[in-house]
């Protein structure tokens, strides 16, 4: 399997939190693992309650190369265990984007969870992007799913 990579550029930001440690930079935990474990650093235990969305930051800005982007996905473990996932999953972060990468998480659960100096929240996932060239057309070419919507498809 042949993995492309992309340089990327982070630079520590902490506003409010500069007389805390450095939390160690985002990495892979398996060899071939697709996203890279973003870090909460709250410069103290953040209270999410339910149905209550939080912006929970990451002390990182990143500079990705043009054609890339960076997708901030949920965790799974957190998802499945705690009922805590990121809202706008995917949230893109943009080529040209230069502040401070944020995770919106959202806690779905019935009970408050907190969320601690260093845990993992969320992961980062690089991708190449496609450009879309659109062209109006005063028709589609027609296919055997048609106009068929949610769930047209079978259960």
């Amino acid at each position: 399997m042949t993995v492309t990579t992309a340089k990327v550029k982070v630079k520590r930001v902490s506003t409010g939190r500069e007389s805390l440690p450095p939390l160690p930079l985002p990495c892979y935990q398996t060899d071939q693992a697709a996203g890279l474990d973003l870090l909460a650093d709250v410069a103290a235990d953040c209270v999410l309650q339910p149905f209550q969305p939080c912006a929970v930051p990451t002390g990182l800005s990143v500079e990705l190369p043009p054609g890339f982007e960076a997708q901030v996905r949920s965790r799974s473990g957190l998802a499945l265990r705690h009922a805590v996932m990121c809202l706008n999953s995917p949230g893109t972060v943009d080529a040209d984007y230069r502040g401070e990468v944020q995770v919106i998480l959202m806690n779905l659960g019935r009970q408050p969870f907190t969320v601690r100096r260093g845990d993992r929240i969320a992961q980062l996932v690089v991708a190449q992007v496609a450009r879309a060239e659109l062209s109006e057309v005063p028709e589609l070419s027609g296919t055997a799913r048609g106009t068929g919507g949610f769930g047209s498809t079978g259960r």
